[in-house]
């Protein structure tokens, strides 16, 4: 049983039932260069966003609707560094993004030792504008 898309990471979708999430956080870190002045307080310049970060949360049920295959093919694309572009079901792109951690919490195993449920976090680090295709495979 699966719902319908309501966001995408890559190839793995996101929906109401099996690959689930409960909540998306969203971090801009951007810096500002402190400028010493005479007499006042000092001025303060930006300089430009840092990072953006992305934080996933969800508990799936695999006995009942499945959902740890898709998991676990997040963790597969994290260790093997293939960045992810992320879109939401509104259609907004939110760029290309760099697995940085996927954790779990896997409780009430059944008999044969599986997890009954498992909560997840995936943590995203949004990829500059330096990245390309044509970068990650080498300027084939």
């Amino acid at each position: 049983m699966s719902g319908p898309v309501t966001m995408a990471l890559g190839p793995f979708m996101f929906k109401s039932h099996g690959f689930s999430y409960s909540d998306v956080s969203r971090k801009l870190d951007t810096t500002w260069a402190e400028l010493e002045t005479v007499g006042g307080l000092n001025a303060l310049q930006w300089t430009g966003p840092r990072s953006e970060t992305i934080t996933i949360n969800g508990v799936l049920f695999p006995a009942e609707w499945g959902g740890a295959g898709t998991l676990e093919g997040v963790r597969l694309a994290a260790k093997n560094g293939f960045p992810l572009i992320f879109v939401s079901l509104g259609g907004k792109v939110f760029g290309n993004h760099a697995i940085q951690t996927v954790d779990e919490d896997r409780t009430v195993h059944d008999r044969h030792g599986a997890p009954r449920r498992n909560a997840y976090s995936i943590g995203l680090k949004r990829m500059g504008s330096g990245f390309s295709l044509r970068s990650l495979l080498g300027g084939m």
